[in-house]
């Protein structure tokens, strides 16, 4: 296997995992979905020397940024931008499919872009920045009961409605910091609160901005139809609603078998090391003869 140098922008979750769940083989091809920073497809083409990977992102930022740390294994990896929903093949093809969904760290750590609260930026949370529908239009324009369906359905938001109201209340609202700091007064939270009391809003508007669940439920209708007799797919989701998708899905076609009852998180060890795959899940399946 190739020695890696994993920077923080490429270090993948449940590494091991994955590849215990794809077991990459010589002359295998395999289907990165969402290559981010690339981590995991230079996992998979250094655990089989032959093997080749396509990788897919609907950021072009990502995806530059991808080719050009996988640039040492040439042309065994094959681009294609765009979401992994509109993505078709012919014929069964793949002898692994792999699905790490949600921000890359990547786009977390750009501050420009809008997804995190840490950083004082527009609110755009576009994954795809040649869409038009951004994070600000929705805040800025969108009617309070709308806004408070969005908060629950997507954030699972208890408070949707009141936050809803002070924001309608107080718009325009142009950056992240001025929307963190509103829903924090909005619900006056404790310091010691786990989490940051806007997490919920922000994780609901990117949910609802790249309509991450509907491309979700497309991309589970279509994927096992890949994959070869046997192949595998892996998918790493990083909250409920993704996690319940995949595993409701997976209940309901005949084309897959879930190898695992319970998902597979990340140890102590693993979150010491990458504070991203606290919330990391990961299920496999396999591809049947049907």
């Amino acid at each position: 296997m190739q020695n890696l140098e994993f920077s923080g922008y490429h270090q993948p979750v449940l590494a091991a995992a994955v590849l215990d769940a794809l077991q990459p083989k010589a002359g295998g091809l395999y289907l990165d979905a969402t290559v981010g920073g690339g981590g995991h497809t230079a996992l998979l083409l250094s655990a089989a020397p032959t093997c080749r990977v396509v990788a897919i992102d609907q950021d072009p930022m990502a995806l530059a940024a991808a080719q050009e740390f996988l640039r040492p294994f040439g042309d065994r990896v094959q681009f294609w931008q765009g979401n992994f929903a509109d993505f078709r093949v012919t014929e069964p093809m793949f002898d692994g499919i792999l699905a790490d969904l949600g921000v890359s760290s990547a786009q977390l750590d750009r501050g420009d872009r809008g997804f995190s609260f840490r950083f004082d930026a527009p609110l755009d949370m576009r994954m795809n920045p040649n869409q038009s529908l951004t994070a600000a239009t929705v805040i800025n324009h969108y009617s309070e009961q709308d806004l408070a369906d969005i908060f629950y359905e997507y954030g699972e938001e208890r408070f949707s409605r009141r936050i809803a109201r002070y924001i309608v209340a107080r718009r325009p609202l142009h950056t992240t910091q001025e929307l963190a700091q509103l829903v924090a007064r909005t619900l006056k939270s404790s310091p010691r609160q786990r989490i940051h009391p806007a997490t919920r809003v922000f994780q609901a508007l990117r949910i609802y901005v790249n309509r991450e669940l509907e491309v979700l439920d497309q991309f589970l209708a279509l994927s096992p139809h890949w994959l070869v007799p046997q192949g595998r797919l892996a998918i790493i989701s990083f909250h409920s609603l993704e996690d319940r998708r995949v595993k409701q899905a997976w209940r309901q076609t005949p084309l897959l078998t879930a190898l695992n009852r319970k998902p597979i998180v990340a140890d102590d060890t693993e979150v010491a090391s990458n504070p991203r795959s606290r919330s990391a899940k990961l299920r496999i399946a396999a591809r049947t003869f049907a």
